[in-house]
């Protein structure tokens, strides 16, 4: 006699913020992920542009001693783009000495953690199995897939490589290129060396119109991302059935609380996928969301998933 399991249901989890927030803001809103979201794993650290680690580098041990406090697996990103000595240094000495698992977000640190357990995260072009296959044997453990991947794409990378974790990027405006250059800066008049730091005044972005005043992109400093968020929220089922270990959710200037909270209520079975999405959309307002990636369409696109797909009650 043989009987069925259903999939195990995804954890969540939390990216690092790309965005440029005062210190403070950001050790607050850490405190508070770890007073009260339902998020198991957190990923802490900068990922876009070295000149802002100051702002958050004397808060960085209080931020992970309350996130463990709470239960939190902690993780620390390195950075997406190297182009100086000195951020060469600072990844050098991120792998040489943190005693926390390293995210990779670029292939030089890729190369340093060879042989040492590590994640792999939403910047690295994972496209296929077999690239996968090679950072599992390099010591990756967990991949977060990059969220522009067709789910077709998705459930064929989980399916050849049995036994390694895989996080999907399912909430957040997509991060879509990194450049040497900060064309953040150069809207308002300034230059990369001479920034003053202009992406704070941005705290969610930097909306970039088209000749027809119709928001396109979002600048983030030398970062550029989607102006739509990327919202999978319809598709969790799929998600989890396919094997998905952990459902990420992106840092915005919202209440990210109780965006996790959403988000665990879906997967729990505890409210609709239409319910769900309407809180969403109330906790996030002004910017439209995205999933035409998930799709295989047009990434700004929204496609509508037949309600019968709701995750079944707990």
């Amino acid at each position: 006699m043989t009987t069925s399991t259903s999939p195990s249901k995804p954890a969540l989890s939390l990216g690092p913020v790309y965005y440029l927030w005062d210190g403070p803001k950001w050790r607050d809103f850490y405190f508070r992920i770890a007073d009260e979201a339902p998020i198991a794993h957190v990923t802490i650290g900068e990922a876009v542009c070295s000149k802002r680690l100051h702002f958050i580098e004397p808060h960085v041990g209080e931020v992970i001693e309350r996130l463990e406090s709470a239960g939190k697996e902690v993780s620390l990103a390195s950075l997406a783009l190297v182009t100086l000595e000195r951020e060469s240094q600072l990844v050098r000495g991120l792998v040489r000495d943190s005693t926390y698992p390293i995210e990779a977000n670029d292939l030089s640190a890729l190369h340093l953690l060879a042989g040492r357990p590590h994640s792999v995260g939403p910047l690295v072009n994972v496209y296929n199995g077999a690239t996968a296959r090679l950072l599992a044997s390099r010591g990756a453990t967990s991949i977060c897939l990059p969220p522009e991947l067709p789910m077709a794409s998705v459930r064929g990378i989980i399916k050849d490589n049995p036994g390694l974790a895989f996080e999907i990027f399912a909430f957040g405006r997509v991060p879509l290129a990194i450049s040497a250059r900060c064309a953040h800066a150069r809207s308002k008049g300034l230059i990369k060396d001479n920034c003053q730091f202009i992406c704070g005044e941005d705290t969610d972005g930097l909306t970039v119109e088209t000749l027809d005043r119709q928001p396109f992109l979002a600048l983030n400093g030398v970062q550029t991302m989607s102006h739509t968020c990327q919202a999978l929220m319809q598709e969790l089922p799929e998600l989890a059935a396919a094997g998905v270990s952990r459902i990420r959710l992106s840092p915005q200037d919202c209440d990210m609380v109780a965006v996790a909270e959403i988000y665990g209520d879906a997967i729990a079975g505890r409210r609709a996928i239409d319910e769900s999405l309407a809180r969403l959309e109330s906790v996030y307002p002004g910017v439209p969301f995205s999933n035409g990636f998930h799709h295989g369409q047009t990434g700004a696109a929204w496609v509508k998933v037949p309600a019968s797909l709701a995750i079944p009650a707990a």
